[in-house]
């Protein structure tokens, strides 16, 4: 981290986001601000990206609870029973995921990703991948 003391303000520049965390097939998570990234800290934040066309595995964060804003692209976000609720989302959007609830993002676009600002109430990532079975 460029300029990293403790208790000062910490800058984390885009080549030094790492995907060493927890990844979900169809997607890229990148951590920028986290305790492997040398940042004590109560929460976890980075960006995540969907190529064009590409879809997540079906999965849920646990206990913790999840805030996104969409920095650019549009998504199909789905949850609920079998995947029956759904939302969605463009840039601009501020998205609030609940502990536990299970879901999946879809990119529509066949030229665009889209790409997530996402911040998390817990310091360790928690991604917990589901087989595509839980919603047949």
């Amino acid at each position: 981290m460029s300029d990293a003391k403790a208790g000062s303000i910490q800058v984390v520049r885009p080549e030094e986001q790492s995907a060493g965390t927890a990844q979900t097939s169809g997607s890229q998570r990148m951590a920028a601000v986290s305790r492997a990234q040398g940042i004590e800290t109560g929460m976890w934040a980075g960006t995540f990206l969907v190529e064009p066309g590409a879809k997540t595995g079906i999965h849920h964060h646990g206990e913790q609870e999840t805030v996104v804003y969409v920095l650019e692209g549009e998504a199909l976000v789905k949850w609920g029973e079998r995947g029956g609720e759904s939302a969605t989302v463009r840039a601009g959007d501020f998205v609030h995921v609940p502990a536990w609830v299970v879901h999946q993002e879809i990119n529509p676009s066949a030229t665009e990703a889209f790409r997530w600002v996402v911040v998390r109430s817990t310091p360790e990532p928690i991604v917990v991948n589901l087989p595509d079975a839980v919603w047949e």
